[in-house]
């Protein structure tokens, strides 16, 4: 719409502004603007679309939440609006009011089923996208009634087997209430499944609730119906939710009557709910005999109609012949296993970071998830997922999923080089322009070099990672641009040689630039530790210069800048063991943890596995991670509440500490823990992919004699020089 351009808007705004006693938009944008630097993508839409549809919710949740707290709310409402407890938060004055204290949910899945439906920390199942919920309750007849998301004591698991399933036990005063939720194939389609038993020492009634709300708030629902023969909901009129047996009693109720929890023993049963605001409550109670238990299974269909190729022993064969570990360390071995699952679950196609708030697409996360995937074996799943990059590229070379990243061309060609390394295969002809226009886009993208600036010759002002500040020109995205150059030149040196030594070229005159730059920092700071950005201090976003060291390598593991940026971020960024992110995330990071830990294990320096050990006691019951943990509390309060970034971390670093390449060798066994040694149980890993073909490892510690390592390779070529570096250990 060009005739835009040419209305006075700005000053309409103004005008109106000011009339109605507000604030000028513009100006206090102007004035936002001015803490970053200029920048041709302010925020990208995606995220400002995102951002608006999150506090939206945030607004309903306000309008609904503080008025009715005599409803049965999910588990992080009761933590956050309970004035004595820790994850309090005042909102005198906050227009939203969002799950900022227990970010916490567990996706239950099958292998290549797009749905993800949720749990919480206290079983509360959300089966649908970013819909309503069910909660299981036990009433005893004697007035007494267990609801989980008000229980004092609770514990959650997942056991993982050939279907993983989150499992929640709650209990108080002679009542105990277990919930199972999964997803199985049921005669070919996907279906979500809830498992309630109770238990109580007198006659009661276990509950089935429908739930208006979910992790993020208030999910509306306007109608329910029961059906006739009284074993089955329908939602909104269409949505099925099926009962193994028929409710005894049923009972709704809409906003005005109040939460259906207090009315639970009306005599007068209803089988139809209506609310013209959307918060329909509903219950449907099944009998339990004293002493007895009481179950009941509830399934909700996730696809209309069968789907092709889904059968019930999806995960068993998807697992197969990935990288195994065997150690004795029970909490690491259970988040390795978790985390695979998690790795398998949210790349049905495309990769996602997450099953519900980051249930999208970046280019950034992907490239981490995928090169976990390929580290642990999973060579089918990380190909399918690179061969949706293409159709993501713009005609001028951009891989694009939120305007503005300027790191993703790296990420991309990175990722790509990595996969035909690891799988010793020649780059087909169909990935050469994507590669070329690519590597061309970070030459071209890349400012002038003639500039009197510090950041004459990088990439240009952005909002790069989001977590490392307002835009400014990151050094994140310069080196997984030279990160990309590189990667762009070995892809081709085979086939286009002229091409591959015009990249190779280029990546060496970007790093010379990098390095001008950074000598002007230490100049500046009078350290040689790397800040975000050449015009920043040193602050919480220098971990993303990280990045020069892991994971792409671009310098030397004891390269004194990398090593003086991990001095200062272990000094002055790390709360509870965990790095502190105290820009937007406001919260303790895993990955990030996780980032400093890789830096340390291949400087050698013992310190990685604190981090390690601290990243493992901050994962949930179910082995997972929010994206940021509050420091106080332990939940999560930001991001996804199972953020898959953080699990593809945790199995790069372990498969790491067994195996990581550093330039022409393998480097075995250099962080696995030295307490692992004082015990007889044999220690492996593998087949775990690498750039000179798959090795596995076995390790036989022996009492009082040095442990037996053993490894065996499948290599592309000749086998390459092995290194091993036990910790304690003499290197061999």
């Amino acid at each position: 719409m060009s005739w835009m351009k040419w209305l006075p808007w700005r000053y309409l705004v103004k005008h109106m502004a000011h009339r109605h006693g507000f604030l000028d938009p513009i100006a206090l944008l102007g004035k936002l603007h001015g803490f970053a630097q200029p920048s041709e993508v302010g925020e990208p839409i995606e995220l400002l679309r995102a951002g608006v549809v999150f506090h939206a919710r945030g607004l309903i949740n306000s309008r609904v939440i503080q008025h009715n707290l005599d409803w049965v709310w999910p588990y992080w409402v009761e933590r956050q609006f309970d004035p004595t407890d820790a994850a309090f938060i005042p909102r005198a004055f906050s227009i939203t009011h969002i799950n900022l204290s227990n970010r916490n949910w567990t996706a239950v899945g099958q292998p290549d089923v797009e749905a993800l439906p949720v749990v919480d920390p206290r079983g509360l199942l959300t089966p649908l996208y970013d819909g309503w919920s069910l909660d299981g309750w036990l009433l005893a007849d004697d007035g007494r009634c267990l609801l989980p998301s008000r229980c004092r004591v609770s514990r959650q698991w997942q056991e993982l087997g050939s279907n993983p399933c989150v499992v929640t036990e709650s209990e108080m005063e002679g009542l105990k209430l277990i919930s199972r939720a999964r997803v199985v194939i049921e005669h070919g389609r996907p279906v979500c499944q809830l498992e309630l038993e109770g238990h109580s020492d007198v006659s009661g009634s276990l509950v089935l609730s429908l739930r208006p709300a979910n992790p993020e708030g208030v999910a509306f629902i306007h109608r329910v119906n029961l059906s006739a023969q009284r074993d089955a909901w329908r939602v909104e009129g269409k949505q099925p939710v099926f009962f193994s047996e028929p409710a005894r009693s049923h009972h709704v109720s809409d906003y005005r009557q109040g939460d259906v929890h207090i009315h639970l023993a009306d005599k007068e049963d209803q089988t139809e709910g209506v609310c013209d605001v959307g918060m329909v409550t509903a219950a449907a109670l099944f009998p339990v005999q004293a002493g007895k238990a009481a179950k009941l299974t509830v399934t909700v269909p996730l696809a209309d109609e069968p789907v092709a190729g889904l059968r019930p022993e999806a995960w068993d064969e998807t697992l197969e012949g990935h990288a195994r570990l065997e150690c004795p360390d029970e909490t690491w071995q259970f988040l390795y296993e978790a985390a695979i699952r998690s790795l398998v679950l949210h790349s049905p196609e495309d990769v996602y970071p997450g099953p519900y708030t980051y249930k999208r697409f970046w280019f950034r996360d992907a490239a981490f998830i995928i090169h976990a995937l390929l580290c642990a074996g999973m060579t089918e799943r990380a190909e399918r997922a690179l061969n949706q990059f293409p159709d993501r590229q713009l005609k001028n070379g951009y891989f694009r999923s939120q305007e503005g990243e300027w790191d993703a061309n790296g990420e991309v060609l990175w990722i790509l080089q990595r996969f035909f390394a690891m799988t010793g295969r020649k780059m087909p002809i169909d990935w050469f322009e994507p590669v070329s226009k690519g590597a061309h886009w970070i030459q071209k993208k890349r400012v002038s070099g003639t500039l009197d600036k510090p950041h004459a010759g990088l990439l240009p002002a952005g909002f790069s990672a989001e977590h490392l500040g307002p835009n400014d020109y990151y050094y994140w995205d310069d080196f997984w641009g030279i990160a990309g150059l590189r990667a762009a030149s070995e892809l081709l040196a085979s086939d286009d040689p002229d091409t591959s030594d015009m990249f190779a070229a280029g990546a060496r005159e970007f790093t010379q630039t990098v390095d001008r730059s950074l000598a002007g920092c230490e100049r500046r700071l009078k350290r040689p530790g790397m800040p975000a950005s050449p015009y920043r201090r040193m602050d919480a976003g220098a971990i993303g210069s990280l990045a020069m060291g892991y994971p792409t390598q671009l310098c030397q593991p004891d390269d004194r800048r990398l090593l003086d940026c991990v001095e200062f971020l272990l000094e002055n960024c790390f709360v509870k063991g965990a790095f502190y992110q105290d820009m937007i995330h406001s919260g303790l990071n895993a990955y990030l943890t996780l980032h400093v830990a890789q830096v340390l294990l291949r400087a050698g320096d013992a310190r990685y596995l604190d981090l390690m050990d601290s990243v493992a006691g901050l994962a949930s019951p179910t082995g997972q991670w929010p994206e940021a943990i509050h420091p106080g509390t332990g939940g999560g309060c930001m991001g996804d509440g199972h953020h898959v970034w953080a699990s593809a971390e945790w199995v790069l670093m372990v498969r790491n500490c067994f195996v990581r390449e550093e330039g022409d060798r393998l480097i075995l066994c250099a962080g696995v823990p030295e307490r692992w040694l004082d015990q007889d149980r044999p220690i492996r890993f593998g087949p775990a992919p690498t750039s000179f073909g798959p090795i596995s490892i076995a390790i036989q510690p022996r009492q009082g004699a040095a442990p037996d390592v053993t490894w065996s390779g499948h290599w592309h070529a000749e086998e390459p020089t092995v290194e091993v570096h036990l910790p304690g250990r003499e290197t061999r």
